[in-house]
């Protein structure tokens, strides 16, 4: 009996234990299902969104950017493609022992090394940065085949900017770089729209027009959709929204007269700008010496940019946008019209010129070959006559002379569409005020007057402060603000939208007083300072030459050139207008330390009027002697300005466009080893919106390979 009692015990047990079994599995279950119904029911969306972006990568499809072309169509910025090879720093373990590595079999100079240091500091580690650019064929065929032994390292179809002509305009076209961390953090105040826009954008412009037009140029950024493996290697593409290019720049300059100035100049430093009168266009807007913006596009080294930097002769420097400069004499014919304007003098108001003015004990003096004697105020420009505008500044005050001289554009900015005008300097008693600190230095005494008659003293203003002001009374008072570009066209429509000038208020100047100022001004082209560079000219213009301090002397000091170091020599400039019925142009040139304005800058102005007018391209003799400051009337025959070439670029050769971005830039994102690429057609071939759609540019790297003697 005991024996059947245990054995009724243990199967009581053990229906327990299957039960509690059981019960366990159901509550495993259970826990399982309610899981899974958590999972697949209540974060199913979540989830699926998450699959789906692990599944899909989303790409940046950087757009071409817009070109550049002259009035006539000359391209003076457009793209190239070609393969970088890039290292981003979070995946590379030993990055300098990789670069070591790399350089066995791709040619790695130091200023590549030095160039990616600089960038790496100014740069987050994730982000991907080229050690070097624009490789060969077969460099990019011996990394391919030996891919796997760098990680973190990749070959990239890169769009790169190109100036065609090289130096040529490069102060008035500007250039772009890589974006630094001061503007990438300017971008954080950006609108999101505007932040997304840039997204997979390296390079933003950085000078003049490509910094002026940056929003025009930039286009809008795509994107494409990518199917990724486990690896992250894209496996296939699954929507694409195709990037618009940027937009063309249509100047208003000519190239081939731009080109032509600067080489006049040849050595010299200098500016000139040249603007039609009629619309404010300016069709010159040269700096000398200029630059090649192409060393800027990779990342200019460090031993170019001290060269640039640390020249006595600033090439960086925008002489005609942002170096002031005493206007001299050609001051004199501005300070006449502010006379006639304020009734303080008539045409025929003669002031006795004895070759000196006395004020306040002090002797201000006349150049040794003016004639001096009785002087209207036609005479007083043709002659040029210190002591005439002595007393003119005299009779006006400071204070009138600056009412008079502001609507000129005098001591204000222009509003061209360049950034970093300056507004040099139109002096009056308020200005001092505020410039100085000390009591005895706000004051303003009458004897600095004086000197500002003759466009010396306090005055400074720009070459474009200048041309504009001569501009406008050639206009007899009408006004615009002066503008590079004349239009942008939309690459996909090829529709153009005119940019013109904005016409200001015209000034209320009376025409028969202007006539007085322009025909005394083409008095000094047939009797004054200018006359043996007008000589033969078919046409009739206006100019006056001035000559302007770069240092002071004492008052019992005679100038000497000869004793002064060249850069204190004094300035050579020209204002000058053409024809002088109905001005088509006007402008204002400066030959830095060159001396007398009839001998260097004046030559410069005369053939500038023979190309706008005439269509004549200076013999190559008659450049020769301009660039030295010996010509005057042009020399040998001249050349049709359509038949002279434009001249070389130094920078590197510029190949078609060809399509770039989103397959590359895929790759970049899944690691994959794929070096073909998106983007959309080059801005001069889009006919319309669908012609836009990106297309792969795949490398075919087997000729490369078997020339380079690598298997693959």
């Amino acid at each position: 009996m005991t024996e059947l009692k245990n054995l009724e015990a243990e199967l009581d047990r053990f229906r327990l234990r299957i039960i509690a079994a059981v019960l366990f599995i159901l509550l495993g279950f259970g826990l399982l299902v309610a899981r899974m119904v958590h999972l697949q029911v209540v974060r199913y969306e979540d989830l699926a969104n998450r699959a789906e972006a692990n599944r899909i990568a989303v790409v940046p499809i950087v757009p071409n950017r817009g070109r550049i072309v002259d009035r006539n169509g000359v391209v003076l910025a457009t793209n190239y493609t070609a393969y970088t090879l890039e290292i981003t720093p979070s995946r590379v373990a030993d990055l300098e022992a990789t670069i070591n590595k790399l350089a066995e079999f791709i040619d790695i100079q130091p200023r590549d090394r030095r160039r990616f240091k600089r960038q790496l500091d100014e740069s987050k580690s994730f982000e991907s940065l080229p050690i070097r650019n624009r490789l060969k064929d077969e460099e990019v065929a011996r990394f391919i085949a030996r891919r796997f032994q760098f990680p973190g390292v990749e070959i990239k179809a890169r769009l790169f900017r190109n100036y065609p002509l090289g130096e040529t305009g490069s102060h008035l076209i500007g250039y772009i770089g890589r974006i630094n961390q001061a503007e990438k953090k300017a971008m954080e105040d950006w609108e999101d729209e505007a932040q997304a826009n840039y997204r997979g954008t390296e390079y933003i412009g950085k000078l003049g027009l490509e910094q002026s037009y940056e929003l025009d140029l930039h286009g809008t950024t795509g994107f494409e959709q990518m199917e990724t493996s486990a690896g992250g290697r894209a496996v296939r593409r699954l929507d694409n929204l195709p990037a618009t290019p940027g937009n063309t720049l249509v100047l208003s300059v000519d190239i081939k007269l731009q080109a032509l100035v600067e080489e006049m100049f040849g050595a010299r430093r200098g500016a000139l700008v040249a603007i039609d009168p009629r619309n404010g266009e300016i069709l010159a807007f040269v700096s000398k010496p200029t630059f090649d913006p192409n060393k800027f596009v990779d990342g200019i080294d460090v031993d170019n940019w001290r060269e640039l930097n640390e020249s006595i002769d600033k090439p960086l420097l925008n002489r005609a946008l942002r170096g002031t400069y005493p206007p001299g004499s050609t001051y004199k014919p501005f300070m006449a019209m502010a006379a006639l304007n304020a009734g303080k003098r008539s045409p025929s108001t003669i002031i006795n010129d004895p070759g000196f003015f006395m004020f306040g004990g002090h002797r201000y003096g006349s150049p040794e070959n003016e004639r001096g004697g009785a002087m209207d105020m036609r005479r007083s420009i043709v002659e040029s006559s210190n002591v005439y505008y002595y007393t003119l500044a005299n009779e006006m005050g400071v204070d009138m002379i600056h009412d008079q001289l502001s609507p000129f554009g005098f001591g204000r900015r222009t509003n061209i569409d360049l950034e970093g005008e300056v507004t040099g300097v139109l002096p009056s008693q308020e200005w001092k005020r505020r410039t100085y600190k000390r009591p005895e230095q706000r004051k303003w005494y009458a004897g600095e007057t004086i000197s500002l008659g003759i466009g010396q003293g306090y005055n400074n203003f720009t070459m474009l402060q200048l041309a504009n002001a001569m501009a406008i009374l050639a206009a007899g008072g009408q006004r615009f603000e002066p503008r590079l570009v004349k239009e942008i066209e939309d690459v996909v429509t090829h529709q153009r939208r005119a940019v013109s000038s904005k016409a200001l208020e015209p000034l209320a100047l009376k025409p028969e007083q202007v006539n007085v100022i322009m025909q005394a001004m083409h008095g000094v082209t047939q009797q004054g300072t200018s006359t043996r560079i007008f000589v033969g000219a078919p046409y009739a213009s206006g100019g006056k030459t001035g000559t302007a301090q770069a240092v002071g002397i004492r008052q019992n000091e005679k100038y000497s050139a000869a004793r002064m170091a060249e850069h204190l020599r004094d300035h050579s400039l020209y204002v000058a207008f053409a024809p002088l019925d109905k001005p088509r142009i006007a402008l204002a040139v400066i030959v830095e330390n060159a001396g007398w304005g009839a001998a260097a800058a004046a030559p410069i102005a005369r053939r500038v009027f023979d190309y706008v007018l005439l269509g004549h391209y200076p013999s190559e003799e008659d450049i020769a002697l301009t660039q030295k400051g010996q010509s005057v009337a042009p020399v040998g025959t001249p050349r049709p300005a359509a038949s002279v070439p434009l001249p070389s670029s130094s920078g590197p050769a510029a190949t078609p466009e060809a399509p770039t971005g989103a397959a590359a830039s895929a790759a970049a994102a899944s690691a994959a080893a794929s070096a073909g690429s998106m983007a959309s057609r080059p801005a001069a071939s889009a006919p319309a919106p669908s012609a836009a759609r990106p297309r792969a540019m795949t490398l075919d790297v087997g000729p490369a390979l078997r020339a380079s003697g690598v298997r693959p």
